[in-house]
């Protein structure tokens, strides 16, 4: 049946192009270019005439063929195989047979696709030439891959579409993304299982701008909701889809209508495009956007706020920001400064813009700047474009008011200059003030502060290619476990160095108030001067879920010791995720690595289109030198060997 098919559709096929096929014209409007599929195929193999009349070539050829496969068939009737062979091989099983044959036919489909780069089975009367040959200059001059932008240079719509299928393809990426995350997304503990953990990168930023609730019922901050509105974060990324889908059509149209009136020069009749109209067009729009943003979304005048919270990041949850117009609104930390950056900079947009529009540069100016090239545009929108990464990636790897703690996990340095183990002992300090037992202020330590504590929530912890959430690492954790106060036999409290961030393994060693060494686990017996168990110390838990249970054997006591190195001792899952035990990264180190690699390349990029378009001149070969005053670019056309340099 199988076999049916197959011949059914290439005889189909076959009558299908011979109907449509034109043979008048073998020269100037060969098969291949009238997109014929299998005609070639039967004349590559001898078929050159038809019943029509007419012959292909005006001559005949014959193709014998087979004679190899006919051999190794009679073989293969005449010998049988050795019974190794045939039990080795599995013979006698037909999956084999299956086996080997689609061996067979994927092997045959990489060769017949090979042959397509260029051989004595496809040849270019019965299939066209190949890209190969354009680009070796074999047929004509054509364009290498690094060139093919070059398409759009003068036209105008065309450009214009490519651009809106750039915008297509990043919001349907952004909405893709999102369905993903909150396909996987675990919102059930906010606390010890937040976003972050999970490694989430896109459901940060929609709950950044106002995003909380979810379509399924559930909100980011903890519990149910029972109207979670449009703007929900399916909501959001359906948006996304749709508009990508409509910015999808809306390039095919532009691509296919490139040549419309708005586009021409009304003195020339040409495409061309008023550059410095357009800047100022665009600057005027982003400036209403970023006033718009700063003035109603982040201020709540209309819309939600974004997401604010105190230092530690417990309290955040999203709310209205007014403006800070004081020296406090230049703090990265002030989220006031938000929205009167946002305000500030779309007013002084709004203000540019309509210069831009309304004034011609000068025509030095516009000469010195080359503001008649579109590669000017290119370089300069790159400049801006790395700039802003560059700021982002610096915003969200040493922190901000944009980059809450709630949402992207926290900063290295917060581990390195020890912030929230500085705010625990204050606030246990403040409570054995208030005549608190230790016990009972160590108990009213928020466990989401405890975690934050911890030295596999540093983003910097995350080696070079290991891939997947810090899930996927220590685990899921599922408790605090209490913080451990260790003590020698003398009553003196000890204190654990801490493992500093770039260290896979550290020794532990226990200090005294002062910093001086008591104890330790030795690497070797000789130096066991401090060991545990010549010191005699012992460990008791205060809060969390040993509270009050203290250990005095040696053992137990060094694996807390060792655990205390990394920070508050939590109970970690590592089934549920498989995790492996090596430390992951948070979003906040992807975003950062992301964006500062991708900055870098943007700003090589701006250099590299900088310098062609300065010195484009120079580039074609016109220096100051050049005897014959032509026009340059009066006889330039694109990919073509025999344009002139200059005048003959």
């Amino acid at each position: 049946m199988h076999t049916t098919l197959v011949a059914g559709w290439a005889g189909s096929m076959d009558l299908y192009e011979l109907a449509v096929f034109d043979p008048s014209d073998p020269v100037l409007d060969p098969m291949w270019r009238q997109g014929m599929f299998v005609i070639p195929f039967m004349t590559r193999l001898g078929i050159t005439n038809s019943w029509g009349g007419w012959s292909i070539t005006g001559g005949t050829v014959t193709n014998p063929a087979g004679t190899l496969g006919i051999l190794a068939g009679l073989f293969h009737l005449s010998v049988r195989s050795p019974q190794r062979l045939y039990k080795g091989l599995r013979m006698g099983n037909i999956e084999t047979v299956l086996y080997s044959s689609i061996t067979a036919v994927f092997f045959a489909a990489f060769v017949v696709a090979g042959t397509m780069y260029g051989s004595a089975t496809t040849p270019i009367e019965l299939f066209g030439s190949t890209r190969y040959q354009w680009d070796q200059g074999g047929i004509s001059m054509g364009l290498p891959w690094y060139r093919v932008h070059t398409v759009v240079l003068n036209d105008p719509g065309r450009l214009l579409s490519v651009h809106i299928m750039h915008t297509a393809l990043v919001a349907g990426w952004a909405g893709s993304m999102a369905l993903y995350e909150l396909a996987v997304f675990d919102p059930s503990d906010p606390v010890l299982d937040p976003m972050w953990r999970q490694g989430m990168f896109v459901i940060p930023f929609m709950t950044r701008l106002g995003i909380t609730n979810s379509w399924g019922g559930w909100s980011i901050t903890g519990g149910t909701v029972t109207n979670p509105g449009i703007w929900s974060y399916e909501g959001v990324a359906g948006a996304h889809i749709v508009f990508s889908g409509l910015c999808f059509l809306a390039a095919i149209w532009h691509w296919v209508y490139w040549d419309l009136e708005i586009f021409c020069d009304e003195r020339t009749g040409k495409p061309s495009l008023d550059l410095p109209k357009i800047f100022g067009i665009h600057l005027f729009l982003s400036g209403v956007a970023c006033f718009g943003f700063g003035a109603f979304h982040v201020t709540g005048l209309y819309g939600p706020g974004i997401w604010v919270s105190d230092p530690y990041g417990l309290t955040g949850k999203v709310q209205p920001v007014n403006p800070a117009w004081g020296v406090e609104g230049f703090d990265p930390f002030v989220p006031g400064g938000i929205a009167s950056h946002h305000i500030a900079a779309g007013t002084l947009g709004i203000l540019a813009g309509l210069f831009h529009l309304s004034v011609r540069p000068p025509q030095r100016l516009y000469k010195g700047l080359r503001m008649g090239n579109i590669e000017t545009v290119l370089s300069s929108s790159i400049a801006a474009v790395f700039f802003a990464a560059f700021v982002v990636a610096g915003t969200m790897w040493y922190g901000s008011a944009t980059t809450p703690i709630e949402l992207f996990g926290p900063t290295r340095y917060q581990w390195d200059q020890g912030y929230f183990q500085q705010e625990i002992y204050r606030r246990v300090s403040a409570g054995l003030a208030e005549n608190q037992s230790l016990s009972e202020a160590w108990s009213k330590i928020p466990e989401k502060l405890a975690f934050y504590d911890y030295i596999g929530n540093n983003p910097a912890k995350g080696g070079l290619f290991r891939a997947g959430s810090m899930d996927n690492g220590d685990g899921i954790a599922v408790g605090w476990l209490g913080h451990p106060i260790f003590r020698d036999k003398e009553g003196r409290e000890l204190f654990v160095r801490r493992m500093p961030t770039f260290f896979e393994t550290f020794p532990v060693v226990l200090v005294d108030g002062d910093g001086i060494v008591r104890a330790d686990v030795p690497f070797r017996r000789a130096e066991s001067k401090y060991s545990v168990e010549q010191v005699g110390v012992t460990v008791e838990f205060y809060g969390g879920e040993l509270n009050g249970v203290s250990y005095s054997d040696p053992a137990t006591v060094k694996k807390y010791a060792r655990r205390a190195q990394l920070g508050e001792i939590f109970e970690l899952d590592r089934a549920t995720s498989k995790s492996n035990g090596v430390f992951r990264s948070s979003p906040r180190g992807w975003f950062t690595f992301g964006h500062a690699s991708y900055a870098l390349l943007f700003f090589f990029g701006h250099i590299w289109h900088g310098a062609r378009t300065l010195f484009r001149d120079v580039f074609a070969g016109i220096d100051p030198d050049l005897d014959a005053q032509v026009e340059f670019g009066a006889f330039q056309k694109l990919g073509d060997l025999t344009t002139k340099r200059q005048a003959a």
